[in-house]
Formats: structure tokens, C-alpha cells, sequence
């Protein structure tokens, strides 16, 4: 069997990237980047074109094969990096080998998509709004295979092959594993012809397709595991504003001016940046109708549990709304009494002033 071993990793670095400012990456021109047509899909439907380009392989090798690279810059503030490394074996179990990979230098391939990463966002230092010093990426390993050993029908061949394919993607021993464990691996596939197939799992997907063109699925795959660090992101960042917001305003009462409008401010600012992100990383992916590409994202979106993450993004956001509120109300509800109490006072002294005056 003949394939690719592909790393995706996800990078979330900046608020937003302007893309019509990126001039040169990596001394590289970017290009947007398109896949080829060769399944049934809408006609007049825009398809999202990020960035790209393609960069020399990594001067250090990966068991002893070159490691071919992509990048690709998504105007979302994300930057993605592909690693792509072929390989030649017998039997699927001895692609064990290539999950949590080390280049034979030694250094592990994360780390090395980070330093790329850095690199590329030197480059992008004009083209960035709100910086961010990113996290660890959401990785996800692909394996792809393009040569079955002469077998052209993948129906036929993942028939015999279902448990050898769980036990790959479980990174498990395939003996080990139950039946039911098996099913739930090979729960959410997807193909379009009897030469193709995708079988998508947490951590790593299988896609055969003996034709030998992959990049279409590789998109569908990469941009709901970009979606997903988009997710994951802004839930964390929500978690740890909301907890400063919560001890902020129960620390102490609501002052009138000042401290009150600053946090106000803050959380009605954050509140519509996350909001605006949480729609653009969703519009990227506008797929309609029967489309095979559409079929295979929506089958990653199940997996990566992308409707749960944006539903706790909601959440949040509600919870902010009404920490907004109610700080609203209580700081108008104290200027209003304070405003009683200055109009009672001018009142007293006026009525002071009559009396005095009437003597």
C-alpha cells in the first residue's frame, strides 16, 4: 500500500488576518488557493479561497522521507500548516509509527509546525489585527492512501480491512479492540465512487482514493479542524473573562462613573468580537445541497462536536449579555437615587432659602 501520512495543524493567532495586504510569505508569493471540480456540486456557489503557499520541504527528514509542506492563511486569523510525508507498507498496522511523529532530528512535528508558524506570522506582522500568543494548535493526522495493492473497489476492501482501519485511527492494537468500538470508528464514512472513501474518527481520518487526488477531502477535513480551534478558543477566552468579570463586579458595588463604564466597555466589546468571529469561522464553510465535500464536513462536524462548541459559545455570550445587564441596570438604578437625592437637597435648601427670606 502507497500513500501520504498528513499532519494538519491549526493556529490561532491573530483576531483577523487582512489577506489583501499579504504580499510575501516565507519569500514566497501567496496564491488563493483552489481544489479541483471533479465531483457534482452548485455551480454558482462561491467556495472560500484562502491564502497559500507552498514552501521548500523541511531540511530534516521523517523516517527517512522528505516532509512536503503547505500553508494556508484564512482571514479568520488563523494560520494552517500541512505536513505531508509519503510512505510504502504491507499492512496498516505499521503506520503506528507515524502518529505523534518525530523528525529523525529528533524534534517533535508540532513543534516544528510552530516554528513555521512563527515564521510565517513575522511576515504577516502588517497584515494582522489583534495579535495573540497562540497555544498549542489542534492537530489532526490524516492518513491517505492512493494504492491498495491493485484493489480498486474500496467498499470491498474495507470489508476485510473495517477492524485493521479502526485500530489505526484508536492508535490501538486492532485484537484489542470491541466490536462496538469498531462500529463507532467506522460509524461516519463517506465516499462518492466505488474508488474512493473517507472513514473520519477523533483524532485521525482515513481517505482512500486509488484515483490519487485527495486535496478536495484534505480542504473539508482542514477546515472543520480550523473550526474547531476557532471553537475552542473563543470558549476558553470566554471562560476566563467571564470568572474576571464575575469577581470584578462582586467584589465591591457598582461605582457610579470610572470602573463601572470600563468593564461595561470591555464587556460589550468583547461581547461583538466574539460574535463576529463565531460567524465568519461559520460562513467559511457555506456548503449546500448534496455536495460530496459538504457530506464530508458535515461528517467531521459530527465528530468534532462543532455544534456542541458553538452551542457553549452561545451560551457564554448570553451569560455575558446579562452580566451586562444587570451591571447596566444597577449602575443606572444608583445614578437615578443619587439624582433623587441631589433634587431632595436642592428642594430643602430652596425651601430654606423661602423660609429665611419670608422672615
Amino acid at each position: 500500500m502507497k500513500g501520504e501520512a498528513i499532519y494538519l495543524y491549526a493556529f490561532d493567532v491573530a483576531n483577523e488576518i487582512v489577506t489583501s495586504r499579504v504580499q510575501q510569505i516565507l519569500s514566497e508569493k501567496p496564491f488563493p488557493f483552489e481544489i479541483r471540480m471533479d465531483r457534482t456540486l452548485p455551480k454558482d456557489m462561491p467556495l472560500y479561497r484562502p491564502l497559500a503557499i507552498e514552501p521548500p520541504p523541511l531540511p530534516d527528514r521523517l523516517s527517512g522521507a522528505p516532509v512536503r509542506l503547505l500553508i494556508r492563511i484564512y482571514d479568520v486569523g488563523v494560520v494552517t500548516v500541512m505536513m505531508r510525508v509519503a510512505f510504502e507498507v504491507e499492512t496498516l498496522s505499521e503506520l503506528m509509527r507515524f502518529h505523534n511523529p518525530r523528525l529523525d532530528n529528533g524534534v517533535m512535528l508540532d513543534t516544528a509546525a510552530a516554528r513555521l508558524c512563527a515564521e510565517v506570522c513575522g511576515n504577516l506582522q502588517d497584515s494582522i489585527v489583534g495579535r495573540t500568543e497562540f497555544p498549542p494548535p489542534e492537530a489532526y493526522t490524516v492518513f491517505c492512501l492512493t494504492d491498495l495493492d491493485g484493489v480498486r473497489e474500496t467498499d470491498a476492501w474495507l470489508v476485510g480491512q473495517g477492524r485493521a482501519v479502526a485500530g489505526l485511527l484508536t492508535e490501538t492494537p486492532a485484537e484489542k479492540l470491541s466490536a462496538g468500538q469498531v462500529a463507532e470508528v467506522l460509524r461516519i464514512q463517506r465516499s462518492f465512487e466505488n474508488t474512493d472513501l473517507v472513514v473520519i474518527d477523533w483524532d485521525a481520518a482515513l481517505v482512500v482514493d486509488v484515483t490519487g487526488y485527495v486535496d478536495d477531502v484534505l480542504y473539508a477535513l482542514e477546515l472543520a479542524n480550523l473550526q474547531l480551534e476557532e471553537f475552542r478558543m473563543m470558549d476558553q477566552q470566554l471562560d476566563q473573562y467571564l470568572d474576571r468579570a464575575y469577581e470584578d463586579l462582586g467584589r465591591r458595588p457598582v461605582p457610579l462613573f470610572g470602573a463601572a463604564n470600563k468593564v461595561l466597555r470591555q464587556l460589550r466589546r468583547f461581547r461583538v468580537d466574539v460574535a463576529k468571529l463565531a460567524d465568519e469561522v461559520t460562513h467559511i464553510t457555506k456548503f449546500f445541497g448534496d455536495w460530496y465535500l459538504a457530506r464530508v464536513y458535515l461528517g467531521a462536524r459530527d465528530r468534532f462536536y462543532l455544534d456542541q462548541w458553538r452551542a457553549s459559545v452561545e451560551q457564554r455570550l448570553a451569560q455575558l449579555d446579562k452580566i451586562y445587564s444587570v451591571a447596566h441596570a444597577e449602575v443606572n438604578e444608583q445614578r437615578m437615587l443619587w439624582l433623587e437625592i441631589v433634587i431632595v437637597v436642592f428642594f430643602a435648601i430652596d425651601l430654606l432659602i423661602l423660609l429665611r427670606v419670608g422672615r
